[in-house]
C-alpha cells in the first residue's frame, strides 16, 4: 500500500495559497538584471543556511556564516558550525541545480543533499544511504522520548512511496501543498541518524524550485521557523502517540499544511514588500535603467544592509581597494550613493533616493 496523506485544503489554506500566488506573480514581473539577482540569491541563501542550521544548534551568528561563507574566515573553536554552515549553503546551491535540470525528486537527489550537509559540502561526497538501525528524538531538556521513527527495514520502502507520491501529485495538488507534505513525510521517516531536519527543509525548497516556486531564488523559509521554533516543532508533532506504528502513520496533518502555507505565505510576502520598499519614488524599471552594470550590480548589496563600505563593493567587483575608494567617491558626485560615516576608517555609504 503506497503513501496516503490525510489532510484537507481548509479555508485558511486557501487564503495563504492565494497570498503565495499573488506574491509570485508580484516578484516575477521586477525588472532585475542577473547581477542584481545573483546578490538578491546569495543574501536569500545565507539567510537560510544561518536560520535552518541555528535551528539544529549551531552557534554562528548570521555576521559569523557570511563571514565563513564569503570572505572563507576562521571563527576560532567553531570548527563543527563552519563545517555545519559550508555544508547547508552547498546544499543549497545543489538543490536549486539539480531542480533546473530535472523534472522529478530521486531518492539520490536526496541522499546526495544529505551528504553535502553531512560532508561540510564537499563536492565529491557520495549519496549517503539510509540509517542501519533504531533512532529517537529525545526532549533536549528532560531526556524523554518525544517521538521513535520507523524501525530501519522498513524505511526504504517508506521513501520509494514518499518520493513517487510527490512526483505524482505535483501536478494536481497546489506545490506548496505538495512541499509541505514531503518536509512533513520526511521528517516523519527520519531515514537518517542525523541531518533529518536540514535535509526535510531542502526538500521543500527542491520541490518549490522545480515546480516554478523559487521565488526566482530570493525567499528563505527557514527564518519562519527559527522565529518560533516551538510553533513549528508544535505543528510537526501529529498524532496521539510518540512511536510511528501508533498514531502517526495515519494521523490528519491538516494542521501541519496550515501552518506550512502560512509561513511560505508570509515568507513570500515578505519579499515582495522588501522589493517594494526599497524601489526608488517614481517608476522603478526607468531608474534601474538608467544606471550602469556595475551601479546595478552594488544595489543587490542594499538588499542585505542599510549602510556599505568600500571592502564590500570591491569583493562584489572585484576591484582593488584603491579602485573600490576611487569609485565610491565618483558616486557620490554622481548622485548614486550618500556618505553615511565620514570617517575615514569607518566610511559608509547609503543609497540615494534619485
Amino acid at each position: 500500500m503506497g503513501f496516503e496523506p490525510r489532510y484537507t485544503i481548509t479555508s485558511r489554506v486557501a487564503r495563504g495559497l492565494m497570498l503565495i500566488e499573488a506574491a509570485r506573480k508580484a516578484v516575477a514581473a521586477l525588472p532585475l538584471n542577473e547581477g542584481l539577482l545573483a546578490g538578491l540569491r546569495q543574501s536569500a541563501r545565507l539567510v537560510s543556511t544561518h536560520y535552518s542550521t541555528q535551528i539544529e544548534g549551531n552557534r554562528l551568528s548570521r555576521e559569523q556564516v557570511e563571514r565563513v561563507l564569503v570572505h572563507g574566515d576562521r571563527i576560532a573553536q567553531r570548527e563543527r558550525d563552519e563545517k555545519e554552515v559550508k555544508g547547508y549553503y552547498a546544499a543549497l546551491d545543489f538543490a536549486e541545480s539539480y531542480a533546473a535540470e530535472n523534472e522529478t525528486i530521486t531518492e539520490t537527489c536526496i541522499r546526495k543533499l544529505h551528504a553535502l550537509v553531512m560532508g561540510g559540502g564537499k563536492a565529491r561526497c557520495k549519496p549517503t544511504p539510509y540509517r542501519d538501525g533504531q533512532n529517537v528524538i529525545r526532549d533536549s531538556g528532560s531526556g524523554r522520548i518525544v517521538y521513535m521513527p520507523p524501525e530501519a527495514a522498513d524505511v526504504p520502502a517508506m521513501m520509494r512511496e514518499m518520493v513517487a507520491w510527490v512526483n505524482l501529485h505535483a501536478a494536481d495538488v497546489p506545490v506548496p501543498v505538495v512541499a509541505a507534505i514531503a518536509h512533513y513525510q520526511f521528517a516523519t521517516i527520519h531515514p537518517y541518524y542525523d541531518g533529518n531536519g536540514r535535509v526535510a527543509r531542502l526538500l521543500t525548497n527542491t520541490v518549490l524550485h522545480q515546480h516554478g516556486y523559487g521565488l526566482r531564488g530570493i525567499y528563505n523559509l527557514e527564518e519562519y521557523y527559527a522565529r518560533n521554533l516551538g510553533d513549528y516543532y508544535a505543528a510537526l508533532d501529529v498524532g496521539e502517540g510518540h512511536n510511528y506504528y501508533m498514531g502517526r502513520a495515519e494521523a490528519d496533518i491538516s494542521g501541519w499544511v496550515e501552518y506550512f502555507v502560512a509561513g511560505m505565505a508570509a515568507s513570500f510576502e515578505a519579499v515582495r514588500e522588501k522589493m517594494r520598499q526599497s524601489a526608488p519614488a517614481g517608476d522603478r524599471s526607468d531608474w534601474i535603467r538608467s544606471l550602469d552594470a556595475r551601479q546595478r550590480k552594488v544595489l543587490a548589496l542594499f538588499e542585505e544592509w542599510a549602510e556599505i563600505t568600500t571592502p564590500r563593493i570591491a569583493e562584489l567587483l572585484k576591484l582593488s581597494p584603491r579602485g573600490a575608494r576611487a569609485l565610491a567617491q565618483k558616486w557620490v558626485q554622481d548622485g548614486f550613493l550618500v556618505i553615511a560615516n565620514p570617517s575615514k576608517r569607518g566610511r559608509t555609504y547609503r543609497l540615494a533616493q534619485p
